[in-house]
C-alpha cells in the first residue's frame, strides 16, 4: 500500500488542542494533515493509497485511523473532505434543502448504500448537492461526531475564488482524481463550466478537454491549472502540453504557510485538503 509521511520537528503530540485536522477520505484513499493554528502552519501530512486495481472500505478506514497515534486526538477543528464523482450545482436562491435528493437525481441515479447531501458555497453562490459511501460516512461521525463532510469541489472552488481574482478572460483548471477529473472554467469571473468525466487513460482526459475547448473556443495560449493526481513530465503533462502552451501546477493558498519538509511533496496533489482550511 503506497504510504506518504511527511512532519515537522516542532510536531507535538501532546498539544493537538493547537492544532486545526483535515482529512481527505473515500473508496480512493486516506489522508490527513495539521495546522498548527499558533503558527499557521501545516506541520504534518500522512498518505494512503490503496494498491492498484483496489479500494479502501470501511473496516480498512477504521483500521487507518484506530492505529494512527493522531486520528483519535483531540482537536481546535476538524474538517473531512469526502471526493465524489457524482454531484450537482443548484444557484443559491433555488436551493430547498427538502429537495437535494431530487437535484441530485436530474444528473445522476440514487444506488444503494449512498447518502445525498449538501455544501454551500459563497463564490460563486450555489449549493453542491453530492452523494457519499453511507458507510465511510458513518464511521467518520462515530469518530468525529457532528462533522458535516465537503466534497472536494467545495475547497476547489474556494481555490480557485482566491486566485482568479484579478484574472480577465478564462480561468481554466483540471483536477484529476483516480477514475474521473474535474474541469471548472470560469470567464470574468463567471462560472462557465463546471463538470465531471470518468477516464481510463490519459487520451480520455484529452479527448474530452480538448472537445470542451472547441466549443468554447478556448484558444491554444490559455493557462491551464492542473492539481490532483498528476506532476510535472508525467504523461498527462507531457501530453497536454503539445496542445497547451501555459501549463502550471496550482499552488495552494490562503492564510497559512507549510513546514519545510513539505518541500518534499507536490502540494497541488493535495491541494483541497490544505485548501479545506479555509473553508466555513
Amino acid at each position: 500500500m503506497p504510504f506518504l509521511e511527511l512532519f515537522d520537528e516542532t510536531l507535538d503530540i501532546n498539544s493537538t488542542e493547537n492544532y486545526e485536522l483535515v482529512i481527505q477520505v473515500s473508496a480512493d484513499g486516506f489522508s490527513f494533515c495539521l495546522l498548527d493554528s499558533i503558527r499557521n502552519k501545516f506541520v504534518l501530512i500522512r498518505a494512503f493509497e490503496p494498491d492498484e486495481n483496489k479500494y479502501f472500505n470501511s473496516d480498512r478506514i477504521e483500521e487507518l485511523i484506530t492505529k494512527d497515534d493522531f486520528l483519535t486526538k483531540r482537536y481546535k477543528k476538524i474538517n473531512v473532505v469526502m471526493p465524489s464523482p457524482k454531484f450537482t450545482l443548484v444557484p443559491a436562491p433555488l436551493f430547498d434543502p427538502a429537495k437535494k435528493d431530487e437535484y441530485f437525481t436530474l444528473n445522476h441515479v440514487k444506488e444503494d448504500g449512498i447518502l445525498i447531501l449538501s455544501n454551500k458555497v459563497s463564490d460563486p453562490e450555489l449549493f453542491v448537492v453530492f452523494s457519499v459511501s453511507k458507510p465511510i460516512n458513518d464511521l467518520i461521525n462515530s469518530y468525529y461526531p457532528g462533522i458535516h463532510p465537503y466534497i472536494h469541489i467545495k475547497p476547489l472552488l474556494g481555490h480557485i475564488s482566491h486566485i482568479r481574482n484579478g484574472i480577465n478572460g478564462n480561468y481554466i483548471h483540471i483536477h484529476i482524481e483516480r477514475e474521473y477529473f474535474n474541469l471548472i472554467i470560469f470567464n470574468n469571473n463567471l462560472l462557465k463550466f463546471c463538470n465531471t468525466y470518468n477516464y481510463r487513460n490519459i487520451s480520455d482526459i484529452l479527448y474530452f478537454v480538448l472537445n470542451v475547448f472547441k466549443k468554447l473556443d478556448i484558444k491554444q495560449e490559455e493557462t491551464i491549472y492542473l492539481s490532483g493526481l498528476t506532476e510535472k513530465y508525467d504523461d498527462l503533462s507531457s501530453n497536454f502540453s503539445i496542445y497547451v502552451r501555459n501549463l502550471k501546477f496550482a499552488e495552494p493558498s490562503g492564510n497559512f504557510t507549510f513546514s519545510y519538509v513539505f518541500n518534499d511533496t507536490d502540494p497541488h496533489r493535495f491541494i483541497n485538503l490544505f485548501s479545506s482550511v479555509n473553508c466555513e
